[in-house]
């Protein structure tokens, strides 16, 4: 039970690796085309904060709900959330990108255009940098005191101290509810600011929610096939395909949703934002988005039998991590390129951030025992049978 990851040197030069590639995707990127360059930080950035945002509320989910199949894994989730100040580092440094992202950031802009103007005392610089910094120091505190109190639990089994977490985590989803709505718009929806969606933030936090748990059951199918959580078994695969099940059913309503609520609206300043998506080649980012993150999830869980097959459960994770960053570049390249391209820029930018974020959540694993060994309910991971 006090068993702890350990991760070798040659994993930790591989992280050191790529993020070698990502000063040099950014290096390169400066000196050739900046908007494209901070266009693919924020994107990059934001999808990896999705991941680690996803996995904490799955992991606070779990408290809320008293789960007892999931405590064998709490430590995924907890590991992941590391990358959050990262994150936080990354969208302040930012801020010297936002005339290259943002049309409302140039006042200039702002006085010729009507409704720029109107929206000119939420969406302005100071106050934008305000709530990026309100967001993150909640985020990284609640995280970083859910963090505390399983560690204490973890020592002393405290039967006050799993209540605790409890209370905190239903905190925790509230605040993170709010606020990453709020984020989304703010840094992703307000790059085209003329465009307007009341299902953006919510498909985005489904995504968040669905893809981070994808991240999780694929990072425990890896570790036990590295000899660790022996216990693991079929049921445990079973309740990660359904929760990819039917969160796939979810995202798949939002993202058609939103779109056959503005067709219907048929409102230039909304419409505008399916049409820029309908030309030169985006059009493929659609249907991808349909077959990676619902289509394929929900035809090959559907059946029990796969639910349970390790690899099935595998390939299934994997896919959906490339659908999360298919759904992201859909909704922020198309504003920045013509078409569709996928170059230095964006390999070395995307390799830079996925070292980064596997060093922070590889430091934080292995910090600890893999397995909470007083978690009340850990009995019943390990013995979890459905009948």
């Amino acid at each position: 039970m006090d068993t702890k990851v350990i991760f070798t040197k040659k994993f930790y030069y591989i992280t050191y690796g790529l993020m070698g590639l990502g000063v040099i995707g950014l290096v390169y990127g400066f000196l050739t085309d900046s908007h494209r360059t901070w266009a693919n930080l924020l994107m990059d950035n934001y999808y990896f904060l999705s991941l680690a945002l996803g996995a904490a509320f799955f992991f606070c989910l779990q408290y809320i709900t008293q789960s007892g199949w999931s405590a064998m894994f709490r430590r995924i989730p907890e590991a992941l959330m590391a990358y959050i100040p990262y994150a936080g580092i990354i969208m302040v440094v930012m801020y010297f990108g936002l005339h290259d992202i943002y049309h409302w950031s140039h006042p200039d802009l702002v006085a010729n255009d009507e409704l720029l103007a109107h929206k000119a005392p939420y969406l302005n610089i100071p106050f934008f940098m305000i709530r990026l910094v309100i967001f993150f120091v909640a985020w990284i505190l609640l995280t970083r005191y859910l963090r505390k109190l399983s560690l204490q639990e973890d020592a002393l089994g405290s039967k006050e101290l799993f209540e605790k977490m409890e209370f905190w985590s239903k905190v925790f989803i509230f605040v993170l509810a709010v606020t990453f709505s709020a984020a989304s718009f703010d840094w992703i929806m307000s790059i085209d600011a003329h465009w307007i969606s009341g299902i953006f933030a919510f498909k985005n936090f489904a995504a968040a929610f669905y893809h981070g748990t994808s991240l999780i059951g694929l990072i425990a199918i890896i570790l036990h096939k590295k000899g660790y959580f022996k216990d693991m078994n079929e049921y445990h695969l079973l309740d990660f395909s359904r929760y990819m099940f039917g969160l796939s059913i979810i995202w798949g309503y939002l993202y058609f949703s939103q779109f056959a609520l503005i067709w219907f609206g048929n409102l230039p300043e909304e419409t505008i934002y399916y049409a820029k998506r309908w030309e030169n080649g985006w059009i493929i980012f659609v249907f991808l988005n349909f077959a990676i993150n619902w289509f394929i999830p929900f035809i090959v869980l559907l059946p029990q039998k796969l639910d349970k097959n390790i690899n099935v459960v595998y390939g299934i994770c994997v896919l959906l991590l490339v659908g999360l960053y298919t759904d992201i570049y859909e909704q922020v390249m198309p504003d920045f390129l013509t078409s569709p391209s996928l170059g230095i820029i964006e390999i070395g930018v995307f390799a830079g951030l996925a070292g980064l974020f596997l060093f922070a959540f590889a430091k934080a694993l292995a910090s600890a025992p893999l397995i909470a060994k007083n978690h009340p309910y850990l009995e019943e991971s390990i013995h979890h049978h459905l009948h």
